[in-house]
């Protein structure tokens, strides 16, 4: 049976016809799905170059293929290519065997659609939460108020419909995106971290000889990860003893903000902006050489960058959103866009070496949770649970299609 996979991640097409990628992760994970299948098709946007570009993964390979779409970027570019969009994959979904919606995703919406109208069973994967990327202060647009409905709506949706559903977090997007009664439900993480990842031990309790150093991680293409709050707390640990210093990793165009914002505070000599890291033993160095993860978020579902923190045995600090509670415990936990409450809870970190060290300790035990050995069985068992229920299923009767929904309809509390 093969399977077809929708995919929001930009894909670039060499003249050879083979599909890369520049910033996400390549054919290792769409070759999990061979585990229960025996073709994987990805629905991806792709735009052709004319070569491979530096530090470009293959997406492509044994057993895995491209259905390329045309590639756009942000909603206005969607909205005007939208007919050729919807055309592309209304063509893929008339031969689709199996499908598989990794959401929340406008390309998941799309293939929804035509699905459906075949009466055709599929599968999820929740990845994510729209309501919360769409909420106010997370992305600057002026189609936010409506891509939140719109994209909450249509999760739910699909959701509801589904014969199996997976979900990156163990309770929170479960309790947004119930499935419908008899549906597999599970929550499993897509972080598969391999052996090398970790650290053998936790670290000890120490006092810092000098300047301590925070570190980030994180897309700055919006500000929903809140590094212009992280700046405003080091401002406000500007008088510390040892100073802080604040290294985030990864690249974007809010980056000049930032700089500017860390400038007005007095505390840019403070700041470094590494850009993007591509190199694992290079990014793995930095978090090594730091002594407090910092994930001030206004939106995430389960982090896979403080997950991989965790694992060097870093000791971490996180906002109260998405997944992230599900990975720290309270008193690691602040509000976020509470820069005074951030700073509070640093100071206090940095303070207590011997909760460093419990810190430590319980993150690399919370990270082996993400081990490959331990997921991949799991992974691989839901990808033949829901294989069998499609196969079982077949298509669905067109009274159990769900029905179209204005999205003034959609105005429940959440």
């Amino acid at each position: 049976m093969r399977l077809t996979i929708t995919e929001e991640c930009r894909y670039l097409r060499t003249p050879d016809n083979r599909f890369w990628v520049d910033f996400g992760t390549g054919y290792a994970l769409w070759a999990r799905y061979l585990a229960a299948f025996d073709e994987v098709r990805v629905v991806a946007r792709a735009r052709d170059v004319p070569e491979i570009p530096p530090n470009a993964v293959r997406v492509d390979g044994d057993g895995v293929t491209v259905a390329p779409l045309p590639h756009y970027l942000g909603p206005q570019q969607y909205l005007r290519r939208l007919p050729r969009i919807d055309r592309a994959v209304r063509r893929i979904a008339a031969d689709a065997e199996a499908v598989l919606l990794r959401a929340p995703s406008s390309i998941a919406t799309l293939m929804h659609r035509h699905i459906t109208r075949r009466g055709l069973a599929y599968a999820m994967e929740v990845i994510g939460d729209p309501y919360a990327v769409f909420a106010p202060g997370v992305i600057e647009h002026p189609l936010r108020p409506f891509l939140r409905v719109w994209s909450t709506r249509n999760l739910r949706r699909q959701c509801r419909s589904a014969v199996a559903v997976s979900y990156e977090t163990k309770r929170s997007l479960q309790e947004r995106y119930s499935t419908r009664s008899g549906a597999l439900s599970i929550g499993l993480s897509s972080v598969n971290l391999p052996p090398a990842a970790f650290v053998r031990e936790p670290r000890p309790p120490r006092l810092p000889a000098g300047p301590v150093t925070l570190v980030s991680v994180g897309s700055l293409e919006q500000l929903y990860k809140g590094i212009d709050t992280l700046i405003e707390a080091i401002s406000l640990l500007r008088s510390s003893a040892p100073p802080v210093r604040h290294v985030h990793i990864g690249p974007g165009r809010c980056q000049p903000v930032l700089e500017d914002l860390a400038t007005r505070l007095g505390v840019r000599e403070r700041i470094t902006f590494a850009g993007l890291i591509t190199d694992v033993e290079a990014l793995r160095r930095h978090l090594d050489a730091a002594d407090l993860f910092v994930m001030p978020s206004r939106t995430e579902g389960l982090p896979r960058a403080l997950i991989e923190a965790m694992a060097r045995g870093l000791p971490a600090i996180g906002s109260r959103v998405g997944g992230i509670p599900e990975l720290l415990p309270p008193e690691m936990l602040v509000a976020p866009d509470d820069p005074d409450g951030l700073a509070n809870a640093i100071r206090r970190a940095l303070a207590d070496p011997d909760a460093m060290a419990a810190a430590s300790r319980r993150n690399l035990a919370v990270a082996r949770e993400f081990a490959a050995d331990r997921l991949t069985p799991r992974r691989s068992e839901f990808y033949r649970a829901a294989r069998d229920l499609m196969a079982e299923r077949g298509p669905l009767p067109q009274s159990a299609a769900p029905a179209v929904e204005s999205v003034q309809q959609e105005r429940r509390p959440v």
